[in-house]
C-alpha cells in the first residue's frame, strides 16, 4: 500500500496524505453459476484484491485513474453520465451514479470532489471478480470519505446494482456479498434464494486454496455469461408449468427436470441440468466441509468442473488440462473452473504442506502442453473490505 500511495502523489499531485483502502478479490469453490439461478454457493475471500487510494478535493470533480491506465478520468458531480463509457472507470462510475440515486434525492446532491487511484495485485479479468472488488471496495470508499453511513449490506446492494444497471452484467448476487460479507478462515455459504448466509469453518492448517491463472483472457465471458442468464431463464419459463410451486430454476425437481427434458431445446435442457445437479453437489460439498472431509469435497469440485465443461459449456483447454492434472496428484482433492469461466483460473483443493509438488506438477504438465508456465499461487483467507490505517 505504501507503494500505491506513492503512486497517487505521481499521479495527482501533492497535498494531504490520502486515505487508503483494501477490498479482496474472492474464489468460489462451490455453486458454479448457481447465484443467478437461485441456487447456494460456497465462496471465500482472498488476500489479494483492489487498492484504492483517495483525497477529497475543493471543487465538485472527481479525477479517478489506475495503476494499470495512469490517464485520468474527470467526472462532475453534478453531471453524471447515464450511460457507460465502456472502460474500467465504468465500475466504480456505476458505484458513483447508484448512491446519487440511492442517497441524494431531489433537491440534494452528493459530497464534494475527490482525486482517485486504483490499483492492486488481483489479475484483472482471471475469474476472481476483480469488478466486484472494485466496486465494493468503491463504496467502502465513498461511504467513508461522504460520511453516508450505509450499512455493510448497503454497500454490497449498491456494488451489486452498479453491475447490473450502469455496466450492463446481468450477473448473481455472489460476488459482492462473498467480498462485502467475508470472514477470515470461512467459506461463506449464500442462498442466492432468499439472500441467507451462514459462516463455514474451513482448515487452514489442514488445507490450502491453490489458484492458477490460465493466463487465457475471457474475451467471451461478458456476452456469453449474459447468454448463460438468459438461456436458464429460458428452461425455467419451460419447467415451471410443471412445477408451479417453483420460483426459479433451483427449485425444479430433478424427476420433473427429467420427464420434460425430451421435450425441451437440447442446449436449454443441457443449462438446466448442470444447475439441478449442481444445486445437489453444493449440499453435499457442504456435508463433506462439516464432517472434516476434503476427499469428499474434492471429488464434488472435479464433478462440478466436468458438468461446467460438457453441460454448461463455459471451459477452455487450459482450464481442463489444469483440472486433469490435478486429479492425478497425490496432494490434490479435486479442481474446477473458477468464476463465470472461459479462461481465468481453476481453483485446487490441496493437502496442507503439498502446495510445491502440486504446483510442480500443473507447471510442467501446462509448460509441455501449451509452452508457456501458468501463475500458480497459494491464496490465503481475508476478513473483508476495509480503510488501512497505515501505508
Amino acid at each position: 500500500m505504501a507503494a500505491h500511495a506513492a503512486q497517487f502523489v505521481d499521479c495527482h499531485g501533492p497535498g494531504p496524505d490520502p486515505r487508503l483502502f483494501f477490498s479482496p478479490g474472492r474464489v468460489n469453490l462451490f455453486g458454479g453459476h448457481l447465484d443467478y439461478n437461485g441456487g447456494p454457493v460456497m465462496p471465500t475471500a482472498i488476500d489479494r484484491g483492489t487498492f484504492i487510494a483517495a483525497r477529497s478535493r475543493s471543487d465538485r470533480l472527481l479525477r479517478m485513474a489506475s495503476a494499470y491506465d495512469p490517464q485520468v478520468v474527470e467526472v462532475d458531480l453534478d453531471q453524471l453520465p447515464a450511460t457507460r463509457v465502456s472502460k474500467w472507470v465504468d465500475y466504480p462510475l456505476g458505484v458513483i451514479v447508484e448512491l446519487a440515486a440511492q442517497v441524494a434525492g431531489p433537491g440534494s446532491a452528493l459530497p464534494g470532489g475527490l482525486d482517485i487511484l486504483y490499483g492492486g495485485d488481483l489479475p484483472i479479468g482471471s475469474g476472481l471478480s476483480s469488478s466486484a472488488s472494485i466496486c465494493v471496495g468503491t463504496a467502502l470508499m465513498l461511504d467513508s470519505l461522504w460520511g453516508l453511513e450505509l450499512s455493510n449490506l448497503d454497500r454490497v446492494r449498491v456494488a451489486l446494482r452498479a453491475e447490473r444497471h450502469f455496466v450492463g452484467v446481468q450477473c448473481g448476487i455472489m460476488d459482492p456479498y462473498a467480498i462485502g460479507c467475508a470472514r477470515e478462515g470461512h467459506l461463506l455459504w449464500l442462498d442466492c434464494k432468499d439472500e441467507s448466509i451462514e459462516y463455514l469453518p474451513i482448515d487452514g492448517t489442514q488445507l490450502s486454496i491453490l489458484v492458477t491463472n490460465t493466463g487465457v483472457q475471457r474475451a467471451l465471458a461478458a456476452s456469453e455469461f449474459n447468454r448463460r442468464v438468459d438461456q436458464c431463464a429460458q428452461a425455467f419459463d419451460t419447467l415451471r408449468s410443471s412445477s408451479p410451486e417453483a420460483t426459479c430454476l433451483r427449485d425444479i425437481p430433478l424427476d420433473v427436470f427429467e420427464s420434460m427434458r425430451g421435450s425441451m431445446d437440447p442446449v436449454l435442457a443441457d443449462r438446466a441440468e448442470h444447475v439441478i445437479h449442481e444445486v445437489r453437489r453444493t449440499f453435499e460439498a457442504r456435508e463433506h466441509l462439516l464432517a472434516g472431509n476434503p476427499g469428499g469435497m474434492g471429488e464434488c469440485m472435479t464433478q462440478t468442473h466436468e458438468s461446467l465443461r460438457s453441460l454448461y459449456q463455459v471451459s477452455c483447454p487450459e482450464l481442463d488440462l489444469l483440472v486433469e492434472t490435478a486429479a492425478g496428484c497425490p496432494g490434490a482433492f479435486g479442481a474446477r473452473l473458477t468464476g463465470a469461466g472461459f479462461g481465468g483460473c481453476t481453483v485446487t483443493l490441496v493437502r496442507r504442506g503439498e502446495e510445491r509438488d502440486v504446483q510442480a506438477s500443473l507447471e510442467a504438465r501446462f509448460e509441455g502442453e501449451f509452452g508457456r508456465r501458468p501463475q500458480v499461487e497459494v491464496f490465503e483467507g481475508d476478513p473483508g473490505p476495509r480503510e488501512i490505517t497505515s501505508a
